[in-house]
């Protein structure tokens, strides 16, 4: 509600915002600035916070006089500060208009904590505050950023941000069974997930050791850390038990991510599938730490992992591809030959990816096409299948020094998922 101008209580709340507003981007300003001499910068606390107070004053004003004050102050403001840039650059060579957005910003703010809106123009002068304080983390940032994970981070912004809001939440095709919203929605998810786990890799370094590799890892993608580790070991043989330790920690964190994903497309699902896909995954990851802490002197590499790949937009399109035809061949091969055509299916789509099997016989589940006990049975053959492949690439591509304790915390693991299962059925 905008004050009356007449109204001095009001008016006056109004400006202390106004006041307040200026005063915290004024805080900041002046003390980014605090070491230059008096008079040798274009503006700090008191102008900031005058120019807040200004903002304030001509909003209650603009109230009785009409909006072409307020524009006329910002106008005004604006060709002050366009002769102040100019005489800055000539003094200093500097080209930042930091300062200067961020006081119009000041004038705006102070004007719209006066119009009845204190609490928003405070947040976000606190914000704007934050933001300019955080100058040198950002740019350090900027700086760390590669250009193939900006573009799949831009690529994952359109995906979820630009495509997703626009596609229709309806089921079409064959069996009704392509929904373009939930199929976008599954991709979106394991895209973010693969994209926040090779960001989380990168920046902390995979040189800090292989576990915190496989740990990282696994939220990208557990087989792509698998081989990258595989790989690690069979040049440094001295490293493998170290290597597993991380291979069982990326497939440990894979089941906790397994969790995510039921959680998010079908929570009917978390309690026969989330307790044992809970204890496979937290077996897996003590049997890395415990493999981690017995490992030799020469545990540390020598050389950092190959960080795994992040989630580009043709890994999302192949995805998206391969879950519109599981979410067919599901419905299709469960009509046509009942439970056992799902498990054959799951089996064989685990050769390749979990998380697509996963998703699709969760979804299918959701729709009433399959039962609970069929679609937990299907999960965990797929999950099988899939440790049972990399357990194989790991034994080729590593070694026996490196497979031979992934397939015993493998087999452990999924012990732990059997009997936690059994513990579902029996309470």
């Amino acid at each position: 509600m905008v004050p009356n101008p007449f109204d001095t209580w009001s008016a006056a709340q109004g400006l202390a915002a106004s006041f307040a507003v200026g005063l915290l981007i004024g805080i900041e300003r002046g003390w980014r600035d605090r070491e230059l001499a008096e008079g040798g910068r274009v503006a700090g606390l008191r102008t900031f916070t005058l120019v807040g107070l200004l903002g304030g004053a001509l909003a209650v004003l603009s109230a009785e006089f009409g909006a072409w004050l307020l524009a006329g102050g910002v106008l005004g403001l604006s060709l002050l500060l366009a002769a102040s840039y100019r005489e800055a650059v000539r003094a200093s060579g500097s080209l930042s208009v930091t300062t200067a957005v961020a006081m119009l910003l000041t004038l705006v703010l102070g004007a719209l904590a006066a119009r009845g809106a204190a609490t928003l123009a405070l947040g976000a002068a606190v914000i704007a505050a934050l933001m300019l304080n955080l100058k040198p983390a950002l740019h350090r940032g900027l700086q760390l950023i590669q250009h193939h994970e900006l573009t799949a981070a831009l690529q994952l912004l359109v995906l979820s941000l630009v495509i997703l809001p626009n596609l229709p939440d309806a089921g079409y095709g064959p069996y009704q069974a392509l929904n373009p919203y939930r199929l976008w929605w599954a991709v979106v998810l394991i895209a973010g997930l693969s994209l926040a786990g090779h960001l989380a890799m990168r920046f902390t370094g995979s040189e800090r050791g292989v576990f915190w590799t496989g740990v990282l890892g696994g939220l990208a993608s557990s087989t792509a850390t698998t081989v990258a580790l595989a790989r690690h070991a069979k040049r440094q043989p001295a490293l493998a038990e170290a290597a597993s330790a991380g291979a069982l920690a990326a497939c440990g964190v894979m089941f906790l991510r397994m969790i995510v994903l039921v959680a998010s497309i079908q929570p009917k699902l978390l309690r026969p599938l989330g307790a044992p896909l809970a204890a496979s995954g937290m077996v897996l990851i003590l049997l890395a730490v415990w493999q981690w802490r017995r490992r030799g002197a020469a545990g540390e590499p020598s050389k950092p992992v190959a960080n795994v790949a992040s989630f580009d937009l043709g890994t999302a399109l192949a995805f998206g591809a391969f879950l519109a035809v599981m979410a067919v061949l599901v419905p299709a091969v469960e009509r046509w030959l009942g439970s056992p055509g799902v498990y054959a299916l799951a089996s064989l789509s685990g050769l390749a990816d979990v998380d697509a099997t996963l998703i699709s016989m969760s979804r299918s589940q959701a729709a009433g096409e399959l039962t609970v006990e069929t679609t937990v049975v299907a999960v965990g053959l797929a999950t099988l299948v899939n440790m049972g492949t990399k357990s194989t690439i790991g034994w080729v591509s590593g070694g026996a020094a490196f497979g031979r304790p992934l397939v015993h915390g493998y087999a452990a693991g999924m012990g732990a998922g059997v009997l936690a299962t059994a513990w579902v059925l029996l309470t």
